[in-house]
């Protein structure tokens, strides 16, 4: 394992390396501590209680242990920060979910990105509802007020999961041919493309904004890459270092952050100080200057730039700031995280996207019926058989110049409809409004019965 971290770290110094593969050793004498703990795994107060299932608890207001109750009046995520908000009780742990807007409105679930919770989408939820939709948000496992499944990877399977218990969860139906729209933004777009190539029946229509799934491999550094591997070094040891980089840059000022900075979560055995000196020789290294590997779209390993981190929610706080909130308070959000980047479905999706494509084309050219009538007809659900892409046009994480044609590539030049906003990743907070009005425009252009490849919608909202 450490040969292989000694190929993608050659610019490392030996002495830190060699700190790693102490580290590593040391962490094997208190594995046999975490080995074989059974029960609910508490969240930041460190509380267990038996059950049959196994999660890290996510944040619960009121935080007395975490803020003050004035602090508590000024929290950038609030668990009521949008409407219609409701705890739902699952096998995997509770999920958050929000539901509002006309009980006979068409239904639009929305999937938000890798860090920032489902708060992020709500400038485009609002504006929804307000043209007579019914929306449904909810947080991801390890995200804003949903706990995180302990032991599982964070892949299509967990997620898919997830949606299915949310739609399952409201008390009103959403499933069945074409019961709702998805859209899906950043991680949620990689994710909601997956769902749909599994089950497009569902799914009135499918909207990407700034979405995942086809980022080439090639934009990871290789620190990211060893950073986010696993079994190169050890789980905590990850943890630690991956914390301090998702740290908005505000809180690191020149010096690598104190426990408190960082909130809870794994650190090494408290009997073993010589293993954490060593951790933060490490990280020393990996921030030096000069080392070819500066994240220069922004401060930390989830930004898409300043503007992304300075990117304004609808309640008035940051991207940075509920960023930060997470580190501090959210015990299973690192791991979340780091498991996502490894297991999700983020990188060169290129075989489900071409799933995706086959299922796009027989919404498009109708199949004789089989009762032996003649009679044409068309698959159920993604009417019209487009995907609709709405892109930033200055996003440095979905580069606009790859994924229109590796989309192309894999949909077919009929498979896809594409929108360009002046914004960058941050495109679905600051442009939510536009983001909206583009998909209605698409989801009313889909329902006709004849629709020419040729539409565009990027003339009336486009740069």
């Amino acid at each position: 394992m450490l040969a292989t971290a000694l190929v993608c770290a050659r610019k490392v110094s030996p002495c830190v390396l060699a700190g790693a593969a102490f580290v590593t050793v040391v962490s094997v004498l208190g594995a046999a501590v975490v080995r074989g703990r059974g029960g609910r795994l508490g969240g930041a107060n460190g509380a267990k209680e038996p059950s049959p299932t196994f999660w890290i608890d996510a944040p619960r207001e009121p935080q007395s242990q975490v803020v003050s109750a004035h602090e508590a009046g000024s929290l950038p995520y609030p668990q009521d920060a949008l409407p219609g908000g409701r705890d739902a009780e699952t096998p995997y742990g509770t999920i958050r979910v929000f539901e509002w807007g006309p009980e006979d409105g068409e239904r639009v679930l929305l999937l938000h990105g890798i860090s920032t919770p489902c708060l992020a989408l709500g400038g485009i939820a609002h504006t929804l509802v307000e043209s007579g939709y019914r929306v449904m948000l909810f947080d991801f496992f390890g995200r804003g007020y949903s706990d995180t499944p302990a032991g599982l990877s964070f892949d299509l399977r967990l997620y898919s999961s997830q949606i299915l218990l949310v739609l399952a969860s409201s008390s009103l139906p959403w499933t069945g041919d074409g019961g709702f729209h998805l859209m899906g933004y950043s991680l949620g777009g990689g994710v909601a493309a997956s769902f749909a190539s599994y089950f497009p029946h569902m799914l009135r229509s499918l909207t990407l904004v700034a979405g995942g799934g086809l980022i080439r491999r090639a934009h990871a550094s290789w620190t990211s890459k060893l950073l986010y591997s696993s079994g190169i070094l050890p789980n905590w040891l990850l943890e630690r270092l991956i914390r301090s980089r998702l740290m908005p840059a505000k809180q690191q000022l020149g010096r690598h952050p104190r426990p408190e900075d960082c909130g809870p979560g794994p650190t090494a055995p408290p009997e073993q100080p010589a293993a954490l000196a060593e951790a933060d020789m490490l990280l020393a290294d990996l921030r030096a200057p000069g080392r070819g590997d500066v994240r220069p779209h922004g401060n930390s390993d989830a930004s898409g730039g300043d503007s992304f981190d300075n990117a304004v929610l609808p309640n008035g706080a940051t991207v940075a700031s509920v960023m930060e909130w997470q580190l501090r308070n959210h015990a299973g959000f690192v791991r979340a995280f780091m498991s996502t980047l490894n297991h999700g479905p983020i990188f060169e999706e290129r075989e489900t996207w071409r799933r995706l494509g086959s299922r796009l084309a027989e919404r498009r050219h109708p199949r004789a019926g089989s009762n032996g009538t003649g009679h044409q007809k068309l698959e159920p659900g993604l009417t019209g058989g487009k995907v609709l892409l709405v892109l930033g046009a200055s996003d440095p994480v979905i580069v606009m110049d790859e994924l229109v044609p590796d989309a192309t590539n894999v949909l077919g030049p009929d498979g896809l409809q594409t929108v360009v906003l002046d914004a960058g990743h941050e495109v679905a907070i600051v442009k939510g409004p536009e983001v909206a009005m583009a998909a209605m425009q698409f989801w009313e252009q889909s329902a006709k019965p004849t629709n020419s490849p040729k539409d565009s919608l990027a003339s009336t909202f486009g740069i």
